[in-house]
């Protein structure tokens, strides 16, 4: 019996720490940033880190003699997604990590380094998108990871229930590598229907006023997770090496 992997890329043996490189680095470098502010800036420090990196929708609706708001062309590119490094505070940031390291997991190990990479930024800057729609003129800062790791969780549910997935009956030693089903074949399957209801239900809840423990005192961008989902669950495809699953 051959012990050769049964999909191109997939190690022969599975690694002693479980979590991709592309998560380890990208939780690794989220604290490193929130830790930095924390500790090596000053509140005024901070304040301008959030200026240029933060993203504020008013910097694209409103004149610059309005307010002031340091970087020109520069923030306006970046901060569509640079937002999703800074956090609130530790608890916004462990909350974040938690589900990172969930559903960014299986993601990573699918997609790759490189394309789990690009999909978290166009899924930050979908966020980024939805949040603007939202609130054109808001000068509050967006901040926070929340709608790159809604969009792993769209795309994790895109193959995790396929058959030999990690939620499926039968999952096979290379779940994260099963092919997936097309988007109506996935909203056909009723475990999906009951994740993303589920999904939409708590951000709804986040809609009517509901608060996560460590952030009471500010609003959760809920638009932005929905943003992310969205881009996460409709984007899949693109991103996705492994051939799609053929129904007779």
């Amino acid at each position: 019996m051959s012990d050769r992997p049964a999909f191109p890329g997939v190690p022969h043996r599975q690694p002693v720490f479980n979590v991709p490189g592309a998560v380890a680095v990208i939780a690794l470098g989220l604290v490193m940033i929130h830790a930095a502010r924390v500790l090596l800036l000053s509140e005024d420090g901070d304040i301008e880190v959030l200026t240029y990196f933060a993203f504020i929708p008013a910097r694209y609706t409103l004149p610059d003699s309005m307010f002031y708001l340091p970087g020109g062309l520069g923030p306006k590119l970046w901060t569509v997604v640079s937002y999703a490094l800074l956090h609130a505070n530790w608890m916004h940031l462990i909350v974040n990590l938690v589900w990172l390291l969930a559903f960014g997991t299986p993601v990573a190990r699918r997609f790759g380094s490189l394309r789990f990479a690009l999909f978290c930024a166009v899924t930050a800057a979908a966020g980024a998108g939805a949040h603007y729609l939202a609130y054109p003129d808001a000068l509050a800062p967006l901040i926070g990871a929340s709608a790159a790791v809604s969009g792993t969780m769209a795309a994790a549910v895109r193959f995790a229930f396929a058959p030999g997935g990690a939620l499926s009956s039968r999952r096979s030693l290379f779940a994260d590598h099963q092919p997936a089903g097309s988007l109506i074949e996935n909203f056909r399957d009723g475990r999906v229907l009951v994740f993303v209801g589920a999904w939409f239900a708590l951000n709804l809840l986040f809609a009517f006023g509901m608060s996560m423990p460590g952030v009471e005192d500010a609003s959760i961008a809920w638009q932005a997770h929905v943003g992310g989902f969205l881009a996460g669950l409709l984007l899949f495809a693109l991103f996705d090496p492994v051939p799609r699953r053929r129904v007779a």
